[in-house]
């Protein structure tokens, strides 16, 4: 299945949460809505309000309030996307100028508090504390995340466990949060919640661990940023980290330079020892390590179309371009 097909086993769903999410970006302020138009209009695929939708469905819920986690969900992402381009002086997100390249810094971070405060509204209005403790928890530890990545950054000394840490909080607990808000609106027996927040979890960590790759490998009009991004802004990402332990001791060096001070000077011979040191194939392997994880956690969930589309979901976030 492609994700035309997996999205389309909701896609009643997905369009209430299209017309939920452009009803709640209206506000007095006119700036607030141009700019929150600007970037949620700006393409994406919108994966974790799907993984929302498809999780509340494959729990058994057939009400209407997974529509508005799913709505938070893409809110609280879309700010993180805001504040991240801030602190990385990114100029390209989704293949579109970045909301800080156009307007400014000052906008993006207040129209990304905007959006989180509004995701918060949302959430209170549903009435559930399980909920919204789960939503939270999420926002909390992702920022925290961000603070982890920022320690991290321009470290060659930074670990694979420390980086698994970042990508855990950074990006992989919003897709938990996603999965595991949206089941529990079944109330499941058995604490069947779970087993979709670890699904997520994995889920998370695979597609992160392929955005990696693809930093060193993708094509930048495709991926809607620049290659080499990671790089440029001083990352130590695990295909690094695992060529500086795989590649020669000058190319160990010429990565930790690179990481130390940042910019693409030597993104040629550094791609280069990325690719002949087995980094790639090393962060691969991990990925789908990741995925196969994400799809037994799903073992104990009762056999759906649903189910079969986030299992979809899982083989399709390693095997992409993109």
């Amino acid at each position: 299945m492609n994700f035309k097909e997996i999205s389309a086993v909701v896609e009643e769903d997905f369009e209430a949460v299209n017309e939920l999410i452009i009803q709640q970006i209206h506000t007095r302020v006119p700036l607030v809505e141009e700019v929150g138009k600007y970037i949620i209009e700006s393409g994406g695929k919108r994966l974790r309000p799907l993984i929302s939708l498809l999780s509340a469905r494959a729990a058994g819920y057939d009400g209407k309030e997974h529509i508005n986690i799913a709505a938070v969900v893409e809110f609280l992402h879309t700010a993180t996307l805001l504040h991240d381009d801030v602190v990385d002086k990114s100029d390209l997100r989704r293949g579109k100028a970045t909301v800080n390249s156009v307007w400014g810094n000052a906008p993006s971070v207040l129209v990304g508090d905007f959006l989180i405060s509004r995701a918060f509204q949302m959430v209170v209005s549903l009435g559930n504390l399980r909920v919204l403790g789960i939503i939270s928890d999420a926002t909390n530890l992702i920022a925290e995340g961000e603070v982890l990545q920022l320690i991290n950054c321009r470290d060659p000394d930074t670990t694979e466990e420390r980086y698994m840490e970042v990508i855990h909080y950074k990006t992989a607990k919003m897709f938990e949060a996603a999965a595991e808000a949206g089941s529990v609106l079944a109330h499941p027996a058995n604490n069947m919640e779970s087993n979709f927040a670890r699904y997520a979890d994995h889920l998370g960590r695979a597609f992160q661990l392929i955005d990696d790759v693809l930093d060193y490998t993708g094509n930048a009009d495709e991926m809607g940023k620049n290659v080499g991004d990671d790089l440029a802004e001083g990352k130590p990402t695990l295909p690094l980290i695992e060529a500086m332990k795989r590649g020669s001791p000058e190319e160990s060096e010429l990565i930790k330079k690179a990481i130390k001070h940042g910019g693409l000077d030597q993104l040629e011979a550094i791609t280069a020892a990325v690719q002949n040191s087995g980094a790639l194939d090393y962060t691969l392997k991990a990925a789908h390590h990741q995925s196969d994880m994400a799809k037994e956690a799903l073992s104990g969930v009762p056999d759906s179309q649903y189910k079969d589309a986030l299992i979809a979901l899982a083989d399709l976030a390693v095997n992409r371009d993109h």
